[in-house]
């Protein structure tokens, strides 16, 4: 009997979940977003790259009041909001947009496990769009701005026995403003696409030690066969100890150790396993911190042995290379939107099949387009064994260029505050995916928007992070700096530049469209793509003539391609699948066969 009320508690729960919440609008969804339990978003631990086995999701419903930018708190509340998606997404349950003028309040209680008594509790936000500032039971902890990268609180001295309350503040001005955004505008068409704003990844808590790791800076270096490890350590002192073990599998492989916050030095054994897209092993990690001989913190972590640099080939071309070889890099364009969560799948099982349909199609890299993903995409990519192109969010007077203008210094000139913030949000998203094995390629500008003092933008990025390679300005406009020269040209391939000195790629083409009746965002007279045909035969034929064009062009000096795009987004129908991933419009086989020749060209 007892067993029986248990389980109807947790029915009514349930309904009452589902009672409370929708799916806005009229647009395409997802299987993912059809099945979503509001009760169950996002479950899964969201940082791979440093685990703790104890945390609380904080994802779910939570009040919302939208109000006038700058007013007090509200007294009462709108409705109720799905977190962590967009209040303009259909999985919010809102659908609304925000604007410049109004602000975002969200709201909801919690309680603190009671077996974390003692400890500090961290309150994270995998990412808020665009200015945040959070309360705890009406005591202000802290503020953040800048839409793409995680951030904490710690929120101990705000807490108090039983039920406490969280309030979180956002601001976002899309496109009204000078801040990284990507591909939102206030006023969607063509290739630009609805503003997400507010929380869009996961809300969680974390129980820690007042001293304890607080982030990891993972580097392997195959030349020397060692992984560096710095663990900064919060409350932490010079006479703290830290402890790395590697393991292949459960057998410890290697070993190292470091005392005064400098990196741990992990010498890998001479047979060691390097990471590449047809073999992509990943060693598993402990870092353990101790304190006067006592264990004072653990967590679990990765990494990979991969080298990203620049070299010649048999012929003197400098092409990428991955371990000190030849690599062609062949990827699409991945936007990373969805119609019922724009910014935010409906499930990791979504993230995750995205990345593993473009390995099975023969893909062996990604630009992972003016965006930034949840870190939980990056694993998947490392476990998949994709290399990443991680792009800047563009920003400020988006999208002001001029197309084929070359080494002219007509470049956009930034107010204080725009090319501060811009140094900011791009040093903290490399700070945050550095440790991530697949990143390959560091991307500070797509297409000159927003594009400003590009040589030294890219010199200070190689600076930073010097074990990836540059590509200083995607399709934009070109200087003589960094790594890689990197054209656009639709819809088929085309060089019409060559510099001898560094990579040449070609950063995007093809963009063959496809509308695919009953899976389209919009009426069908919006919707558009660079070229367009209505069978998935005549598509398979000219994405295998463009890619085997471009397999014409590799001995003449190109390194990489990069096809637009991964799936169809709003009015964009020229994706390899439509939007809501149902329907994927090219002969499968024929594009792994002929993308599995083009990537094992420079073998």
């Amino acid at each position: 009997m007892k067993k029986f009320f248990i389980l109807a508690a947790l029915a009514l729960s349930s309904l009452s979940a589902f009672a409370q919440w929708k799916p806005a609008g009229g647009h395409i969804m997802t299987t993912w977003g059809e099945q979503l339990n509001p009760d169950k978003v996002l479950a899964d631990y969201p940082r791979p790259i440093m685990t703790r086995s104890e945390w609380s999701n904080l994802n779910g419903l939570w009040n919302y009041a939208v109000v006038e930018k700058g007013a007090p708190l509200p007294a009462a509340f709108d409705g109720k909001i799905l977190v962590p998606f967009a209040i303009e997404s259909s999985l919010s349950g809102v659908g609304k947009e925000l604007g410049k003028n109004k602000e975002l309040v969200y709201q909801r209680s919690f309680t603190v496990n009671n077996a974390w008594a003692g400890k500090d509790i961290l309150l994270h936000f995998e990412a808020v769009d665009w200015k945040t500032e959070v309360w705890v039971n009406d005591i202000k902890v802290g503020g953040h701005t800048g839409g793409y990268v995680p951030f904490c609180f710690n929120i101990t001295s705000a807490l108090k026995k039983g039920e406490n309350t969280v309030t979180v503040r956002v601001w976002d001005p899309t496109d009204e403003s000078w801040q990284p955004r990507g591909k939102q505008v206030s006023k969607p068409g063509g290739i630009w696409y609805t503003p997400v704003s507010g929380i869009w990844q996961t809300v969680w808590l974390e129980p820690v030690n007042t001293k304890h790791i607080d982030n990891l800076r993972i580097t392997p270096d195959v030349d020397f066969r060692t992984i560096s490890v710095d663990a900064a350590v919060a409350g932490g002192t010079t006479a703290d100890l830290i402890e790395v073990e590697v393991y292949d599998g459960g057998t410890l492989v290697a070993s190292g150790k470091s005392l005064n916050g400098v990196p741990a030095q992990v010498q890998m054994p001479a047979g060691m396993k390097l990471w590449t897209p047809d073999t992509p092993f990943l060693y598993d990690m402990k870092v353990t911190l101790k304190s006067q001989g006592k264990t004072i913190d653990q967590v679990g972590s990765y990494t990979a042995m991969r080298k990203f640099s620049m070299g010649k080939d048999s012929r003197g071309i400098n092409r990428m290379c991955l371990n000190g070889k030849p690599i062609f890099q062949l990827g699409p364009l991945d936007q990373g939107w969805w119609p019922d969560g724009l910014y935010t799948p409906a499930s990791y099982e979504a993230l995750k099949y995205d990345v593993i349909k473009l390995k099975e199609w023969g893909y062996n890299m990604i630009r992972k387009h003016i965006k930034v993903e949840p870190q939980l995409w990056y694993r998947y990519c490392d476990e998949l064994g994709i290399i990443v192109w991680q792009d800047m969010p563009s920003g400020d007077r988006n999208p002001e260029w001029q197309n084929h203008r070359y080494f002219d210094g007509n470049e956009l000139i930034r107010s204080v505050e725009s090319e501060a913030n811009y140094r900011k949000e791009w040093r903290e998203i490399m700070d945050h995916l550095y440790s991530y094995p697949c990143i390959g390629s560091w991307i500070p500008f797509n297409e000159a928007w927003g594009q400003f003092k590009t040589a030294e933008i890219a010199d200070w990025t190689k600076q930073h992070d010097p074990t990836r390679l540059v590509n200083p300005a995607s399709g934009g406009n070109y200087y003589t700096c960094g790594d890689i020269l990197d054209l656009h040209n639709y819809p088929a391939p085309g060089l019409y530049l060559f510099d001898p000195t560094r990579i040449n790629v070609l950063g995007e083409f093809g963009g063959i469209g496809m509308v695919v009746k009953d899976h389209i965002w919009a009426t069908t007279d919006r919707n558009w793509g660079y070229v367009q045909y209505n069978t998935t035969e005549k598509v398979t034929d000219e994405y295998v003539k463009y890619v085997n064009m471009l397999y014409d062009m590799v001995p003449q000096g190109f390194s990489a391609g990069v096809y637009t795009q991964t799936s169809d987004v709003e009015y964009e129908v020229n994706g390899l699948m439509t939007y809501d991933r149902k329907v994927i419009k090219m002969d499968e086989k024929r594009i792994r066969e002929v993308n599995t020749k083009l990537t094992h060209s420079l073998e």
